[in-house]
């Protein structure tokens, strides 16, 4: 797999359009850190690391649940994308971020993943990984 955060993103996006109650994703510190983000800022009801036993075989292996939101039967988060792609990096510094109310922007920065009102609360930029709203 060449990008596992459009992995993670499709992966939520195929069970928020089917109103999944939870999805499983494959455990990493990035997309965990990712989803950590979403529960933060409320669009997802929670997350959690959990490990799954493979049949048969005594591994097992992390994976990252999160419980999806909804609101009068309709799913919290409308639209998920995936702007910095591994052919194409995008990166933002702090002057050029414009948070927007209904839509949060997701960076990688030095500190660590956070959302674009927070990047630009502590003057810092970075790679805008993904746009939800």
């Amino acid at each position: 797999m060449t990008d596992p955060i459009a992995d993670m993103l499709t992966r939520i996006r195929n069970a928020l359009a089917v109103k999944k109650p939870e999805v499983l994703i494959p455990f990493s510190k990035i997309k965990y850190a990712l989803a950590k983000v979403l529960e933060k800022e409320n669009l997802v009801e929670k997350v959690e690391k959990v490990f799954t036993k493979i049949r048969k075989k005594k591994k097992k292996f992390e994976e990252i649940k999160i419980i999806l939101k909804y609101q009068n039967n309709e799913p919290v988060i409308r639209e998920l994308k995936r702007i910095s792609k591994p052919g194409c990096r995008i990166y933002a510094q702090a002057k050029e971020l414009r948070p927007q109310k209904y839509k949060i922007s997701i960076l990688s920065t030095s500190r660590g993943i956070m959302t674009d009102r927070e990047a630009k609360k502590r003057k810092l930029g970075g790679e805008v990984l993904a746009e939800i709203w």
